[in-house]
């Protein structure tokens, strides 16, 4: 007598089910996924598109380029003072936004560890500032420079140096407030056993709270670098001169008057432009990502 294996009943409707449930609480949140991805992703096709179209026009731009080549990045060098242009915002966005970390984080951790009078007063003021655009006081900052223009030329109009002092003092004030939130969750134990071992307020400050603050370095760092080599209204303001000028601001004069023409070109500025950008935020991703963390369990 022989047997046969029964082959395994299989629930149509358990598998259905299943089926709607995974589409219901997790396929759609793929969908929106997708959707978000492709949303982000049109711009920047479009660009590379453009950047590598032979014709270098807006009107012959497509969003799958029927050819390729270079003759627009070739233009951007030769044509323009693209060079200067980066160069210029490199140096101005370094040093403009390591300086305002670096003063901004003295100035946190006085405002955070220190009682002194004015103290209270002084936070007041700074966020009383930052309620007002830094655009409002161009006209008294205009006066104000060319003042600084007829007695020191080297700080004043077209000179990186001069608005490296108007963007290091606008960043001062958002800076503070978000660093001195940062000092003070940290315990002041750590400030009281270094005083005891005989370490004075520039060795706790260096050696203990800068390396404890990292991640909040990296994010103000991030977001002053970003706000300095973006920033447009101020510089087309100070910077009139062809190779003082700053990325912003010649890229911008690539458009204003041709923008058809140019097209190509200013395309491929913008990309060479992310470069920096994509590089910072890159190095600084790590401690960017631990300040994340860090803060969830801090209590």
């Amino acid at each position: 007598m022989t047997t046969h294996a029964e082959a395994p009943v299989v629930n149509r409707n358990a598998t259905g089910k299943s089926k709607g449930r995974w589409l219901t609480q997790v396929g759609w949140r793929h969908l929106v996924g997708v959707l978000a991805v492709a949303f982000s992703l049109f711009p920047i096709l479009f660009v590379i598109s453009a950047a590598l179209n032979p014709l270098g026009t807006l009107s012959s731009t497509e969003l799958l380029p029927t050819g390729a080549s270079f003759e627009n990045f070739t233009n951007l060098f030769s044509k323009t003072a693209f060079g200067h242009w980066f160069l210029n915002s490199l140096l101005l966005a370094g040093v403009a936004s390591f300086a305002s970390i670096f003063l901004s984080a003295l100035a946190a951790y006085a405002f955070s560890r220190m009682r002194f009078a004015g103290r209270r007063v002084g936070l007041l003021t700074l966020l009383l500032i930052q309620m007002f655009p830094q655009f409002l006081a161009i006209v008294a900052i205009f006066l104000i420079f060319t003042t600084v223009t007829d007695l020191w030329p080297s700080i004043g109009f077209n000179t990186p140096w001069g608005l490296f002092l108007l963007y290091m003092g606008g960043a001062l004030g958002a800076n503070t407030w978000l660093m001195k939130g940062f000092f003070d969750t940290l315990p002041k134990e750590l400030d009281e056993s270094a005083t005891m071992d005989g370490a004075s307020h520039a060795q706790v400050f260096f050696r203990i709270m800068l390396p404890l603050v990292a991640p909040i370095l990296a994010v103000t760092g991030l977001l002053a670098f970003i706000g300095s080599i973006n920033e447009f209204i101020l510089a087309n303001v100070f910077l009139t001169n062809t190779n003082s000028k700053t990325l912003a601001v010649g890229m911008f004069g690539l458009v204003a008057g041709e923008r058809n023409n140019n097209f190509g070109m200013f395309a491929a500025g913008t990309l060479l432009t992310a470069i920096p950008t994509v590089l910072v935020f890159q190095l600084l991703q790590r401690y960017i990502v631990s300040g994340l963390t860090a803060g969830a369990v801090k209590g």
